[in-house]
């Protein structure tokens, strides 16, 4: 499985949803970096399960070990490695599912490809609880880039049809994100988020779910990060984001509303204030010809809604080739969205960091 990510900081993530525990391994980062604790835990709760009604009842503490590559508080130089013990499993839900594929989840095509030796508790090394090892790198990256003076925020910019307001593409402050964080519905309007708690819990109550985007936006990324062609920082950034469970589309900037505008509409003229470069709109999102401009990076994330749903649904039994009819047990989240923003903004603190070190690298 390609479960490792990065040029210069090399992220590996580890472990399956039921098994002893979920981790991570992170080699590249620099040496001498301070680790906050408290402040990592506090955003792991950010994307803990069982914290709310539209959430899954799976309650997990998502209690964050440090192994090693820190040495009294900052990173020494060494791999830092983390995990996450699971507790809250029920792996007796998933008993029939090696034979009966969920529609709309990787067994079949896990089935296909690992011949049956796959784990399909919870769905394995597919499931969406390998997003807290990810986070555990994020949040980490995300304090570094901070003392750099990068910030990085993301809130639901929509579930079901509901809209949010969206972000200001020339720039948030660092109070706007962080009253988004702190929040425990992250939106910018509280009665949109209001809205689309109730669109989730009367899926949830229907026995469907809902899915909807995350708007994320990179304040403070200096020019010249990032490459043409491949290595690109939307490419890379893309490949970090769709490695999250559910994600189905990513838009940079105006993104597929550039094909609706003409030329003179989409361009961002280029204007000098205060000695610096910059542009009067924002369509590009921050990235061109695959390098940062200076200006804010903005991205939006479409997520599918949940696979597992308690509506009953085709499928086939793979021993007897037969239709069957199944309906899935356990405990999901009617809407993934909500806890997913802090994983779209540890996505983009790993691709952040990794391209901030690899243009200092390349200025050596």
């Amino acid at each position: 499985m390609s479960s490792y990510f990065g040029k210069e900081i090399h992220v590996t993530i580890f472990g399956q949803s039921h098994a002893e525990c979920v981790g991570v391994t992170i080699d590249g980062l620099p040496a001498g970096e301070a680790v906050d604790e408290e402040a990592l835990r506090v955003f792991m709760e950010r994307r803990a399960p069982g914290r709310g009604a539209e959430t899954t009842a799976r309650r997990e503490a998502d209690r964050v070990e440090i192994l090693c590559g820190v040495n009294e508080g900052v990173t020494c130089g060494a791999p830092l490695a983390a995990v996450i013990r699971n507790g809250d499993t029920r792996s007796k839900d998933y008993d029939k599912l090696r034979d009966l594929p969920r529609p709309g989840h990787a067994d079949l095509t896990a089935q296909i490809k690992y011949g049956g030796f796959q784990d399909v508790r919870g769905g394995g090394h597919f499931s969406g609880r390998l997003t807290a090892p990810l986070c555990i790198a994020g949040g980490i990256c995300a304090q570094i880039l901070s003392r750099r003076g990068v910030e990085i925020g993301a809130h639901i910019l929509s579930i079901a049809g509901i809209e949010d307001a969206r972000f200001d593409p020339m720039g948030e402050s660092k109070e706007v994100l962080g009253r988004v964080k702190s929040a425990q519905f992250p939106t910018l309007d509280g009665e949109a988020g209001m809205r689309m708690r109730d669109a989730i819990l009367k899926a949830k109550r229907e026995g469907d779910s809902v899915g909807g985007v995350v708007e994320c936006i990179v304040t403070g990324m200096p020019a010249g990060v990032g490459s043409p062609i491949f290595g690109g920082l939307e490419s890379r950034l893309a490949a970090a984001l769709f490695a999250i469970p559910a994600v189905k589309g990513v838009e940079f900037g105006s993104g597929f509303g550039a094909a609706l505008m003409r030329g003179s509409e989409h361009n961002d003229e280029i204007a000098a204030e205060d000695g610096k470069i910059v542009t009067r709109t924002n369509n590009a999102g921050g990235i061109l010809g695959g390098i940062s401009d200076g200006m804010p990076v903005i991205f939006r994330v479409a997520f599918k809604p949940t696979a597992s749903i308690l509506k009953k649904q085709k499928t086939v039994s793979l021993s007897r080739m037969e239709q069957e009819e199944l309906q899935i047990t356990g405990r999901h989240d009617p809407c993934v969205v909500t806890r997913a923003v802090p994983v779209v903004e540890a996505a983009a603190a790993v691709v952040a960091l990794d391209a901030l070190l690899e243009r200092n690298a390349d200025k050596l």
